[in-house]
């Protein structure tokens, strides 16, 4: 059977990365976006999630076995966080029933199905560290268990499996994403080198000083073709790291070093990035138009509201992958270097100079 696949969110870090790894494993790849880059190795299908009747205008002659969902709208509140994005997947998932060719559905959600949504992140009766799957949901509401209920749903409807995939947060390579923490920092660093700035860890002492991990784009664009194509791994719920584990005091260090910069000690005050670059639109304008960068708008580049998130929260966070290791996937990206990758292909691609 040829494999074809839908990435939905296909402009993003993750399913940008995802097709990546299903082109270079032979697949036939369709990339979903409401504006789809016409780069890169998925065939672009432009559609609203949201527009049930253009969905399935954009969708008619597709036949994907896989569907791969990394995508979300962040809105105002919890509320409209699950009214609007359990209604993406599930006008998604009707509009591909009529074809019936989907096999597998796998969806991208995060650690928050532990610490909670934003309006309640990292608060009230928490699961202990490393989180584990077993662990379940929190008695909150949720967009992620929302997302989940409509797969759960279509998949009993029409017969597929599926894969729920947890990532921490994400380091790959997305413009205009609402969540690049990678990107942000490398920005945030550049500034700093070219003004003379401080380069300051915007986060809290839990995160400067406890074990913490984080998720390559390609590590799981990996895991999601493993457990797409695994039998084992159907119907389950995984997390998805790297597999290693450091203290942001650690990496705060290894960053300044690759942008040739000190690094600054946490000294116990808070200083957020959504502060640190309220005003440096036009000094990025400025540093774009000296080095001829391909990108000047600093909003495209850096989200220092979801960095202060990550960075912010007042507990460790860490996360147990032994479901996946216990079933065969193995793979391990040292996160050092998944940063340092990332900023090579930055450079490489002009966006930071």
């Amino acid at each position: 059977m040829t494999k074809k696949a839908l990435i939905v969110g296909a402009s993003g870090i993750i399913g940008s990365a995802t097709a990546d790894v299903l082109h270079n494993d032979g697949w036939k790849v369709w990339g979903l976006a409401r504006k789809p880059s016409q780069q890169g190795n998925a065939v672009p299908v432009p559609a609203d999630l949201l527009d049930s009747a253009g969905l399935v205008n954009a969708l008619a002659g597709l036949d994907p076995t896989h569907v791969f969902i990394s995508s979300w709208l962040r809105q105002p509140t919890e509320a409209e966080n699950i009214r609007v994005n359990s209604a993406m997947v599930r006008n998604l998932l009707d509009a591909l029933r009529p074809v019936g060719s989907v096999r597998h559905v796998a969806l991208v959600t995060g650690l928050k199905h532990y610490l909670g949504p934003f309006e309640a992140y990292g608060k009230g009766a928490l699961p202990q560290t490393p989180f584990r799957e077993e662990q379940g949901r929190l008695d909150v509401d949720n967009f992620y268990y929302a997302q989940e209920d409509e797969v759960f749903a279509a998949a009993e409807k029409d017969g597929f499996n599926w894969s729920i995939h947890r990532p921490h947060t994400v380091v790959g390579k997305a413009v205009g994403n609402a969540m690049n923490m990678g990107t942000t920092l490398a920005v945030y660093a550049t500034i700093c080198k070219e003004t003379g700035r401080p380069f300051r860890f915007p986060g809290v002492a839990a995160q400067w000083d406890s074990l913490t991990d984080m998720t390559d784009a390609r590590l799981l664009g990996r895991h999601m073709l493993w457990a797409s194509t695994t039998s084992d791994a159907t119907n389950k719920d995984f997390n998805v790291v790297n597999g290693d584990v450091f203290r942001w005091s650690w990496m705060w260090t290894r960053i300044a070093k690759w942008f040739g910069i000190e690094p600054i000690a946490f000294d116990g005050q808070i200083r957020p990035l959504q502060e640190q670059m309220a005003n440096d639109s036009e000094i990025w304008r400025d540093i774009a138009g000296r080095y001829e960068l391909v990108e000047s708008d600093l909003s495209r580049l850096t989200s220092p509201w979801h960095t202060d998130a990550d960075l912010g929260r007042p507990i460790e966070v860490l996360t147990d992958m032994s479901r996946s290791r216990k079933l065969g996937f193995l793979d391990y990206q040292a996160t050092d270097d998944a940063f340092f990758d990332l900023f090579e292909r930055l450079r490489f691609d002009r966006i930071i100079p």
